[in-house]
């Protein structure tokens, strides 16, 4: 069987945007044209031939082969449910998603924008409060938020750089539009698979990524690397950088191990980390050594148990006053939960003309604040057409899709909304673009988003060129995240 009768059954709806194939309807011709090379994409092309002159038995085996080395690498992370945490391979798709060099050039200039705007936020609302004062972001909405931590007020972050790292959620609507869908400038996650993707697609298609001219993404852990040696308090030609976990039964443990040994650093826990003086040092088997720079993966509220929560056993007690005598950098900085609030998020536009006076290159998906009487109104009575989300959860927990939502769910979620509004917000849902996927020797269209990673350093904002694209694995899901059953695929963004 050849794989020309896979690209031909490939149906996509209508009203998706699809990675790789036009629409016959937008290009003049009738939905029912059997869809062959003629409505796909450019830069999809070299693909889809290289694809059709493979077998499905040939395509398989690639697939299998993906399978085995994600298992023999132990590329994994972990699903909590009913409170046992359950490690699952990551799931991997071996089509690429592929991204133009004009595209990217268009999210680049985008997330560049709205991180300059989002630090400069972070800088001033822990300092002089401008942007409070001439009332373009609320008080109380900075002020409810429950990351928004006093105990960083008047401290000034070396180089003022509050978001070192940053993972900025992407979708595509119906007419091919790119939107912000959140925010990740406290410990984002998921770099790893974009680094492993990567590794994968070398092995199992060797000739395609240097015939397409696909961009590497290999240079992420060494910028990330030279950007955290940058950031050392101590003139030394050798600072001691760590990476701080929470331990192995954290669902992204695999990566904290991957960005240390890829880094050439020490991955430690809470326990390996001693604070001296106001100085952090390191227990090594020839005695203490300063630490100068941490890469933490730590929550805040666990990070020191003298100041946030006194029951953690993952931080360092003491951490927060070798951070604000400047004797140890933390990246990235406390505090940053404020500016990816998803009820902060509806203010980030206003943030981009406040601060840099300029129009917003990407766009926000439109947001309703339930904390306000009349949108929680207009919310409540299109309840199926709105994604409801906790305006501080993650990983796709705490939501409610409403197009699938029984009449009881629907009613249990008001009821919570009502307890405490302002932690909720509603946007309407978005189809999210499809991208083909091998599933079971089939090609299918599948819900995918976009998750870049970016660099902020002294010397400016890099972003790799690439990352993760998840993938909704379930048929008809719009929910993307691994924890919620979604999977990924290798991001290539071509050079020209």
């Amino acid at each position: 069987m050849q794989t020309s009768e896979l690209l031909n059954s490939y149906s996509v709806d209508p009203a998706t945007w699809d990675e790789m194939y036009t629409d016959p309807e937008r290009t003049g011709g009738s939905s029912s044209v059997e869809r062959t090379l003629d409505l796909v994409r450019g830069q999809y092309r070299p693909v889809v031939d290289f694809m059709q002159q493979m077998s499905i038995e040939e395509l398989n085996k690639k697939e299998e082969l993906a399978k085995r080395l994600f298992m023999s690498q132990g590329i994994t992370f972990t699903v909590y449910s009913s409170g046992e945490g359950i490690e699952k391979i990551f799931p991997f798709d071996i089509i690429p998603r592929i991204i133009t060099a004009t595209e990217w050039k268009y999210i680049e200039d985008g997330i560049k924008q709205r991180l300059k705007a989002l630090n400069l936020f972070l800088k001033d609302v822990y300092n002089n409060q401008f942007i409070l004062k001439d009332g373009i972001v609320p008080v109380e909405m900075v002020y409810s938020c429950p990351h928004y931590l006093r105990e960083m007020h008047g401290f000034h972050v070396p180089h003022d750089l509050y978001v070192h790292i940053a993972g900025i959620d992407l979708i595509r609507d119906h007419d091919g539009t790119f939107y912000i869908l959140e925010d990740n400038l406290r410990t984002p996650s998921g770099v790893s698979y974009m680094l492993e993707n990567r590794e994968i697609t070398k092995r199992i298609f060797p000739d395609l990524l240097p015939s397409n001219n696909v961009r590497s993404v290999t240079d992420y852990p060494n910028i990330l690397h030279r950007n955290l040696v940058s950031l050392s308090p101590r003139q030394t030609s050798n600072p001691t950088v760590v990476v701080l976990t929470p331990g192995i039964y954290n669902s992204a443990y695999f990566e904290h191990t991957t960005l240390a040994r890829l880094m050439g650093v020490e991955l430690v826990e809470g326990r390996d980390l001693v604070v001296d003086n106001h100085r952090v040092f390191m227990k090594t088997t020839a005695g203490l050594q300063q630490v100068d720079v941490i890469y933490r993966r730590v929550d805040d509220e666990f990070l020191d148990p003298l100041v946030f929560n006194p029951d953690s056993m993952l931080g360092v007690a003491g951490i927060m006053s070798a951070y604000r005598k400047g004797n140890v950098a933390i990246v990235n900085a406390i505090g940053n939960g404020v500016a990816d609030d998803k009820a902060i998020y509806t203010y980030v536009p206003a943030m981009i003309r406040y601060y840099l006076n300029e129009e917003p290159i990407l766009k926000n998906v439109p947001t309703y604040q339930l904390g306000h009487p009349d949108e929680r109104e207009h919310v409540f009575a299109n309840m199926q057409k709105m994604v409801i989300k906790r305006t501080n959860e993650s990983g796709g927990y705490g939501m409610l899709m409403g197009h699938s939502a029984s009449d009881e769910e629907i009613s249990k979620y008001k009821m919570e909304i009502l307890k405490d509004p302002r932690q909720f917000i509603a946007q309407p849902i978005i189809s999210l673009s499809s991208a083909p996927c091998y599933m079971n020797g089939k090609l299918k269209p599948r819900r995918v988003d976009l998750r870049p990673y970016a660099l902020c350093g002294p010397e400016g904002i890099q972003i790799v060129p690439g990352g993760l694209t998840r993938v909704a694995l379930r048929e008809g899901s719009l929910v993307v995240n691994s924890s919620q059953g979604g999977g990924s695929k290798d991001t290539w963004v071509l050079a020209g």
